[in-house]
């Protein structure tokens, strides 16, 4: 299934004081150079500075390589979500990966808890995940395996980037427990079946390829293990969408809780 189930982090070289020499003429010719390699030092410090503490990040695409950004998208959706929820926003569960992007995006919200779960290894993580995942606010675990929180402990679970890298047999078990622990629903984010395919980098690191699947796949699968979909829900996201101009780069699909 995955990146590598879960276990749960510049130098720079010497900048060169001997760019200058004595030699005026040799002083000269040299002084751009050490310009530019400066200039360069100054923008990867910026660039690295940028990545951490404060979740600079928050409104940029999900860090996974290759083309399934639906994590991004979360980030973007989460407005017309908020209108189409309502109330049921006020305790949101994250699964998938960059959950401390999107965890800290919401906690930013008036009245709202919000928790995630990493299904994947983490690393290089700024401070402010880091400090999320101290707090357990942000957990690693393999969604293989039912999660630890008691029945309908969140009022929406949101998924992205997770669930397109299960084979159908972990479906049949991580779906229902999803439902299990909302109370008023799902929204899941997947992955286009037009997006191209993984790349090897991305096989390395989840443990197999992302399997894109079209719509009329994951409706017959929802059946099929007796998910229903949200209508209510599926029809306020639409007219949100179109009054925003909110054009989805993802599937995003709507299923009511288990009873």
């Amino acid at each position: 299934m995955s990146r590598r189930p879960v276990n749960p982090s510049r130098r720079f070289g010497d900048s060169g004081g001997g760019l200058f020499s004595s030699s005026k003429s040799r002083s000269s010719s040299i002084l751009p150079i050490g310009l530019v390699i400066l200039g360069g030092l100054f923008l990867i410090v910026y660039t690295h500075k940028g990545s951490g503490g404060s979740g600079g990040r928050l409104d940029s695409v999900s860090r996974i390589e290759g083309d399934y950004l639906c994590s991004g998208e979360v980030q973007r959706a989460l407005p017309i979500l908020q209108k189409a929820y309502g109330d049921s926003m006020h305790k949101v569960l994250h699964v998938g990966p960059d959950s401390c992007f999107v965890v800290s995006k919401l906690l930013r919200q008036e009245e709202t808890e919000a928790w995630g779960v990493e299904p994947y290894d983490i690393e290089d993580v700024d401070s402010n995940c880091k400090s999320l995942i101290r707090r357990g606010s942000v957990r690693v675990a393999d969604i293989k395996f039912p999660l630890p929180y008691r029945p309908k402990s969140f009022s929406l679970v949101v998924v992205s980037d997770a669930l397109d890298y299960l084979s159908p047999r972990y479906l049949n078990k991580t779906l229902p427990d999803l439902a299990r622990v909302s109370a008023d629903g799902i929204a899941i984010f997947t992955g286009l079946p037009t997006q191209q395919k993984a790349k090897v980098a991305d096989v390395s690191k989840f443990g197999r390829a992302a399997k894109m699947r079209s719509s009329s796949w994951w409706t017959k699968f929802f059946s099929q293990i007796n998910l229903e979909e949200n209508e209510s829900a599926s029809k306020k996201f639409e007219q949100a969408s179109t009054k925003g101009s909110y054009e989805p780069k993802c599937q995003i699909f709507h299923l009511k809780s288990l009873p």
